[in-house]
């Protein structure tokens, strides 16, 4: 038998610098999509091991499943890990149940859109045929966390968090995000390498916990958090969940991060308790070297180390965003278009804009009455938003629509989870952007094509107001009879047709050049 060399601290901190950032010109783009797992006819009823079991079925193709590094007992019933699917995703089971599915990484936004959404109708369709449904929320708004896999890794990862509060074992089994994940960058000091991308994605980070909040609500309540999977978070061990020294170089960084962070599970294949000594870091184990209680480590332990790391933006060979919150239904996309867009930095990638009843200038906005004036004023405000109910906020809502449209639960939801600050200042603020300057001026001098869509019907800014719009060079004003201020869910095929043919006729030109 061979002897393998010891493993010293000095070789950790160059493992970490040559597997945290993969250089290269910056290209790819890729999502890991996580979904809690629910009966539709009993969201708040626990979810079986054996209905996930069925739901995976169709995917298995009987071979090994798990990535702890160690062959699963046969009495498993759940899969930690399941082969990939046609398109190269592979599909994991977190430990509360939810549903993860990790695309191959894709050259363009457009492909990954395609082939992922093509990955989730299937996945959709399983869950279905085995009586669940995907549930896109960032936190289970009605169920108590619960642990369905029993595996080693689990049972010690649940120790370790339950030293300091519940708030672990709600992240474990109760959470869900969109991960988009991007190429690290070149090795250059510009906007597309990796020390810039870094700070860039740490910078838009908060951005876009706000823009993608998406879970307003635990055990049936509201929280007082838009983003109730980010208080959560934000109780946990900040060693493992918070970002990484911003100074120095990154790779010094997450290095120091990575070493300097606890102990949450050691691997024995013998034992199916992996429970960590409390208080020891990686740097404490391999200082030690196998001297004391624990074996010596090795790479491979390092390496499993770092995937128990959970900063909002986790270096992995290229960079994992992990602060946005599950979405709806295809809502993944917005903020995976988002996130890639502004890590590109550049101006030119967007080609045009689209406009759904957009007032151009305050002078457009119809007034909503007295109640309204009310609640947005900083007093009566939030007196009268202690007291609001769900009937309460349909009715506000109803004034977004013409058409008969039933108003969806996930926007109820987060309307009630929102603070009055957050209501009160996002009134203000819009009307505020547009005192300083009207939209139409604004557009004016980006010198890109513009499609206006605006519903004759709307009660919220006056229709006739779009006309502004026909002064933009470029715009093209869309007006839908009949339409109020929500044409997307008010008459989704006519919007989806306008929208649809405004892109084609772009990228037609694109193709064949300006006539």
């Amino acid at each position: 038998m061979i002897k393998r060399a010891r493993f010293t601290e000095a070789d950790a901190e160059a493992h970490v610098h040559g597997i945290a950032f993969k250089t290269g010109p910056p290209q790819r783009v890729g999502v890991e999509l996580e979904w809690l797992v629910r009966d539709p006819g009993d969201p708040a009823q626990p979810v079986r091991a054996e209905q996930v079991a069925a739901a995976l079925a169709p995917f298995e193709a009987g071979t090994p499943a798990s990535k702890q590094g160690y062959p699963e007992p046969e009495q498993r019933i759940v899969r930690y890990q399941i082969p990939a699917l046609p398109s190269g995703a592979t599909l994991t089971v977190e430990p509360g149940g939810q549903l993860e599915l990790s695309s191959a990484p894709a050259v363009t936004l457009g492909e990954l859109v395609e082939v992922t959404g093509q990955d989730l109708a299937a996945l959709r369709d399983a869950a279905a045929a085995a009586g669940l449904e995907l549930c896109g929320y960032g936190l289970d708004p009605l169920r108590p966390p619960r642990r369905v896999l029993d595996l080693p890794r689990y049972a010690a990862m649940e120790k370790f968090f339950d030293r300091d509060g519940p708030w672990g074992r709600q992240m474990m089994c109760g959470t869900a995000s969109v991960q988009v994940c991007l190429d690290a960058g070149d090795d250059g000091a510009g906007e597309s390498g990796y020390r810039s991308r870094w700070r860039l994605l740490h910078a838009i980070g908060p951005v876009l916990v706000a823009a993608f909040a998406n879970s307003p609500l635990r055990d049936g309540r509201p929280t007082g958090w838009h983003s109730a999977r980010q208080q959560v978070w934000a109780n946990m061990d900040p060693g493992r969940t918070r970002a990484p020294a911003a100074d120095g170089d990154p790779r010094d960084a997450w290095a120091a991060y990575a070493l300097d962070a606890e102990l949450m599970c050691v691997r024995e294949p013998a034992s199916t308790d992996w429970t960590a000594p409390p208080g020891l870091t990686f740097r404490d184990w391999v200082r030690d070297g196998g001297s004391g209680t624990l074996r010596a480590p090795t790479p491979e332990d390092l390496e499993y180390h770092l995937s128990t790391l959970f900063p909002p933006v986790r270096p992995r060979g290229h960079m994992e965003l992990r602060m946005i919150d599950a979405q709806p239904g295809d809502g993944w996309i917005v903020p995976a278009a988002v996130a890639t867009a502004l890590a590109e930095q550049r101006p030119a990638a967007v080609a045009a804009l689209a406009l759904i009843n957009t007032g151009p200038s305050p002078d457009a906005s119809i007034d909503q009455g007295v109640l309204s004036g009310l609640l947005l004023a900083p007093f009566p405000g939030r007196l009268l938003w202690r007291l609001r109910t769900e009937a309460v906020i349909r009715k506000a809502l109803s004034s977004a629509f013409t058409r008969p449209v039933e108003i969806p639960d996930a926007i109820v939801e987060a309307t009630l989870g929102m603070t009055h600050r957050a209501v009160a200042g996002t009134a203000r603020g819009s009307l505020d952007y547009l005192r300083k300057r009207s939209l139409p001026d604004r557009l004016a001098g980006l010198g890109l094509p513009v499609l206006v869509i605006f519903g004759t019907a709307d009660k919220r800014w006056r229709s006739s107001s779009a006309a502004a719009y026909r002064d933009v060079p470029g715009a093209r004003v869309e007006l839908l009879p009949g339409v109020g201020h929500t044409p997307m869910l008010e008459d989704p095929h006519t919007t989806g047709t306008l929208l649809l043919r405004f892109a084609l006729a772009l990228k037609e030109e694109k193709r064949v050049g300006p006539r």
